[in-house]
């Protein structure tokens, strides 16, 4: 056999948690922290995000994750989730992630508009008027204060999660297309499903 492979096969049976969440994003930094903040002391759950090398285009996510996917065979409690920022991606490449989550019911998509750090912002306040990226870092500064050197975990808990779950999901309501084209976020879907599944 050969031993690379070996290396990602995990022993029938001795699996200490639940489920497995796989996550591809563009991000490196900011949308780590957060999901390793998600993934801290959890016996039901374990969070797996996928490491990025500057290749953050939505293709090259999902060849990241691809390649994941055919080192482990997930099974029907896990999940695996590709995050992205809406940014000035094309909206082509926008449809191939959405269609790609519909392939089974274990994948899933998410999406910020205009990025992830309007999904952070949210735990904190409504987000009204963001009209930019840097509108969002802006707003973000007034309650992280050293944002850009990481994310205070200690100003991330379970009562700010679920008022950002609460207003991004009412923004989402009224959605008319498969992902955010105005200012919005979807990764509370993501967020729910971790949180139900550690419960």
């Amino acid at each position: 056999m050969n031993p690379l492979k070996k290396r990602f096969k995990r022993p029938l049976g001795n699996r200490r948690y639940k489920t497995l969440f796989i996550i591809a994003a563009e991000g490196a930094k900011t949308e780590r922290e957060y999901f390793d903040l998600l993934n801290q002391n959890h016996a039901m759950i374990k969070i797996e995000y996928l490491k990025n090398n500057d290749k953050s285009a939505p293709k090259q996510v999902l060849a990241k994750m691809n390649k994941r996917l055919a080192e482990e065979k997930l099974k029907n409690t896990d999940e695996a989730w590709i995050v992205i920022d809406r940014d000035g991606w094309d909206a082509n490449d926008i449809d191939l992630l959405f269609e790609w989550s519909k392939g089974k019911n274990n994948y899933g998509f998410c999406l910020s508009n205009p990025k992830f750090e309007y999904w952070l912002l949210l735990h904190f306040e409504e987000g009204i008027g963001i009209a930019s990226t840097n509108d969002c870092s802006e707003r973000l500064k007034r309650y992280l204060p050293s944002y850009n050197k990481g994310i205070d975990k200690r100003k991330i808990n379970r009562q700010n999660i679920n008022k950002a779950i609460g207003r991004a999901a009412a923004k989402d309501r009224n959605r008319t297309s498969d992902w955010p084209t105005i200012t919005g976020t979807t990764v509370y879907i993501l967020v729910q499903h971790i949180l139900q599944a550690d419960s």
